[in-house]
């Protein structure tokens, strides 16, 4: 299989195998104009097996979202040919990246961002109105 080098865009690296159509969904990469690559079960000597998403173009990325679903992804953003990492951490708020499962909490109710604090180290988000974990 031969996926091109990118000379301006975005590799998101070391994703969890199983979790690059989430990725893919969560940040809404189906709305983009341009090429985007979806690579499952690829070989990682450090992980047994990762997914890959390479997009073709340079665009705004939501950290917050990508340290929710996988708090081990690299991105690597390459500009002219050369690249940048950074890694993403779990992030202290999400807001609006999931919804609250209580039916009867007020982010539900009412017309209000759904938000959600980091609770542990371990990954572990509760809603900051009832405190139902995210899911």
């Amino acid at each position: 299989m031969k996926i091109d080098e990118i000379e301006n865009g975005i590799v998101l690296d070391h994703i969890k195998a199983g979790n690059g159509m989430r990725v893919y969904e969560a940040l809404k990469l189906n709305t983009l104009s341009c090429q985007v690559a979806i690579i499952q079960n690829a070989k990682s000597e450090k992980q047994g097996i990762k997914d890959i998403i390479k997009i073709n173009e340079l665009i705004d990325l939501n950290l917050d979202v990508l340290g929710y679903i996988d708090s081990e992804v690299t991105v690597n953003i390459i500009r002219n040919g050369k690249a940048e990492k950074k890694k993403v951490e779990l992030p202290e708020r999400i807001v609006n990246v999931v919804k609250c499962s209580n039916p009867r909490c007020i982010s539900n109710v009412e017309n209000i961002p759904y938000e959600f604090e980091l609770t542990d180290n371990k990954g572990t988000y509760r809603c900051i109105y009832c405190e139902t974990k995210a899911n």
